[in-house]
């Protein structure tokens, strides 16, 4: 996910026990308490409002909106959208899936499209990347 610029200070109470595993989790990351907070607190709310999406680390330390049951991340799927003219179920056919997953991802993409594009052009970045070392190391035993 993309981090939204800028902060605002709010106080609120925990559970020990929340506060605990809270605790555990941001030293197991090593990400600071309030980042992990935060990141989890917006993957929340994103994920109420978006039922058949997660979030998975991926490339580079990036979490990419993932179509849950699936492997496919969101950019993933709206590229092959795109494709198929914006036909929701020939989308849903090629890959394997239900039209309602490839809705999920369309309105995700509606809701996030910066986040969602960017994710892809990372992807593109790495996949050009691995080819052209690919593609060295062919040379090189050629």
């Amino acid at each position: 996910m993309v981090a939204d610029k800028g902060s605002v200070q709010r106080s609120f109470r925990l559970s020990r026990r929340t506060f605990e595993r809270l605790d555990a989790m941001a030293q197991a990351t090593g990400e600071s308490r309030n980042a992990l907070v935060d990141r989890l607190l917006g993957e929340a709310i994103r994920t109420e409002t978006h039922p058949l999406i997660r979030f998975q680390p991926g490339s580079l330390g990036r979490r990419r909106a993932l179509v849950v049951g699936t492997r496919l991340y969101v950019h993933q799927v709206m590229s092959s959208l795109r494709g198929n003219d914006a036909d929701v179920d020939a989308t849903a056919q090629d890959f394997g899936v239900s039209p309602a997953q490839i809705s999920a991802a369309l309105g995700y993409y509606a809701d996030f499209p910066d986040e969602i594009d960017e994710d892809a052009d990372v992807a593109a970045r790495i996949e050009r990347e691995e080819r052209e070392r690919w593609e060295r190391r062919q040379r090189v035993i050629a």
